[in-house]
């Protein structure tokens, strides 16, 4: 693909996703009630869905990050996972909530649920702004979906392609 990709029509406008991260933000302070949460943003499209999540949950809550790609400058996953930049702190014992922009493939997601859990959280949770199904060739649990989208080339609102559109304010797809 080129940079000069058009965009396409919204799919998901802000007002939606703002509306959705307070219904998440609620679920997630209900099912946490009185404990603490260490949310792990995956860089760097998780960056904005995970500001606006953590804004609406009201719990002690601890964040961390790690940078974690199957795609580079692709479009289509190449299932081989890197990590990039691991965690800053222990996980053991903690309520761990993972926050992704986007799950796909799965393969991505499956390989951190597994990488984390040899690190002995009390619990690990996954929440994502968009969850595309019909993409799946690994299958992986979503506890907490901001929306499902079909099988086309999103960005905005931190998703990207090759590093553009990340500050769209809404979800659209590149055409």
């Amino acid at each position: 693909m080129e940079a000069t990709k058009e965009v396409g029509t919204t799919i998901i406008t802000e007002e939606q996703i703002l509306k959705r991260a307070k219904e998440i933000g609620a679920q997630i302070t209900k099912d946490f009630e009185g404990e603490e949460v260490l949310f792990v943003g995956i860089l760097k499209g998780a960056v904005i869905w995970l500001s606006d999540v953590i804004k609406n949950v009201h719990l002690d809550t601890k964040i961390d990050f790690m940078a974690v790609s199957s795609y580079g400058a692709e479009t289509k996953t190449t299932g081989v996972v890197r990590i990039m930049m691991d965690l800053d702190t222990s996980i053991e014992g903690k309520n761990v909530i993972i926050v992704e922009d986007i799950v796909d493939s799965g393969i991505t997601l499956n390989y951190l649920k597994g990488y984390l859990l040899g690190r002995n959280p009390k619990s690990l949770k996954v929440c994502t702004l968009l969850d595309k199904k019909d993409g799946r060739r690994t299958e992986v649990d979503v506890d907490y979906v901001g929306f499902e989208v079909d099988d086309i080339f999103i960005v905005g609102y931190g998703l990207d392609y090759d590093q553009r559109y990340r500050n769209l304010p809404y979800i659209t797809y590149i055409e």
